[in-house]
């Protein structure tokens, strides 16, 4: 049962859609509305081992979504779409338009946009079918994805004492998009790049451009690093890797970095800051909410220099109350979304 699932957070609604014709298996999470009535969320293809892992991640992906948008200050919901197949080689237009078809249905009240496997172009291609797709025309919202992060990682970096990342090891696994765009920065800071990714190529660029050094993914989390950039899918923390790992920061793009809520608890006794995953990844939505709400690419750029101090206040109220940065960054989501619905009936 949805119901009695472990992610499930009295979601408001789980569609579950289907199109014989076109293959399409998906599934869209609303997790809560925003004052406006909308909930806005990326939509990824992933080829899930089974439904039920689909399942569990879209309404984890989903409930992150309203956190992420309540601590960036947007005036939005959060939900997700995921559907279930290879990107590579199961995606077709009559695949995108089926989707679109299933988010139109839903009145507005999810907005979908690109994700892990679906690029610009599909969604245009579901601009086709639905009023109800952003990203197309907002531009590739990774570089600003990038932008939150480095600054999110330097304010993590700050509050353990470090002002100067020259020589600070850095950990990034995942070099596409995001991950690629935080090593560029962190380069230009004089950090010492330690990079893993399935893609070689990626690799083999930061190596060539940024003086990386390559590390295996099988034992990445072993290495030693100063700071550790999950960059790639979720669930990467675990009991197994929290035992690995030498970082004593975390600060990284990917959603949905720890495998339970109570690794938080863990990360905490055993010394280590984590930064929320969807306080620090909050650019890329910040980019498409701006072709959702109008609002230029100056003011996208600044909100996004924002996600430093959100962090800020959130290690600081880790320590003062004693709770972990997860629990921090829950309470600061939850009372931003009450005063965004607060604002709008004033």
């Amino acid at each position: 049962m949805i119901f009695d699932a472990v992610s499930y957070d009295d979601h408001e609604q789980v569609a579950f859609c289907r199109d014989s014709a076109s293959g399409l298996r998906a599934l869209i999470a609303i997790h809560r509305p925003g004052p406006k009535g909308r909930a806005l969320g990326g939509c990824r293809m992933v080829n899930y081992a089974s439904e039920e892992e689909a399942l569990d991640d879209v309404l984890r992906l989903s409930k992150g979504m309203t956190y992420k948008a309540a601590v960036a200050g947007l005036a939005l919901g959060g939900a997700k779409g995921v559907i279930i197949g290879d990107p590579l080689n199961d995606k077709t237009p009559e695949l995108m338009r089926a989707m679109a078809r299933a988010v139109e249905g839903l009145g507005g009240r999810y907005i979908t946009s690109v994700d892990v496997g679906i690029s610009g172009a599909d969604v245009a291609e579901m601009q086709k079918i639905t009023k109800y797709a952003v990203g197309a025309n907002a531009g590739d919202p990774s570089p600003m994805t990038s932008l939150g992060v480095f600054v999110g990682l330097k304010a993590a970096a700050e509050h353990e004492g470090i002002t100067d990342l020259k020589g600070v090891r850095v950990g990034i696994l995942g070099v596409g998009k995001v991950g690629y765009g935080l090593a560029e920065y962190l380069h230009g800071e004089g950090a010492e790049l330690v990079v893993s990714d399935t893609n070689k190529s990626a690799v083999e660029k930061a190596v060539a451009q940024l003086g990386a050094t390559e590390a295996p993914v099988e034992t990445f989390l072993s290495e030693d690093m100063d700071i550790f950039a999950p960059c790639a899918l979720g669930g990467i923390i675990d009991d197994a890797s929290l035992k690995l790992m030498k970082a004593k920061i975390i600060a990284g793009g990917a959603n949905n970095q720890l495998r339970r809520d109570g690794l938080a608890d863990d990360l905490k006794s055993s010394g280590i800051l984590y930064a929320p995953d969807y306080v620090i990844n909050a650019g890329g939505l910040i980019m498409v909410d701006s072709e959702v709400d109008l609002y230029s690419l100056d003011d996208v750029r600044d909100r996004t220099m924002k996600i430093a101090g959100s962090l800020a206040e959130i290690f600081k109220a880790s320590d003062e109350k004693g709770i972990t940065t997860l629990a921090a960054a829950e309470e600061m989501a939850k009372r931003r979304y009450s005063e965004s619905w607060a604002t709008a009936a004033a």
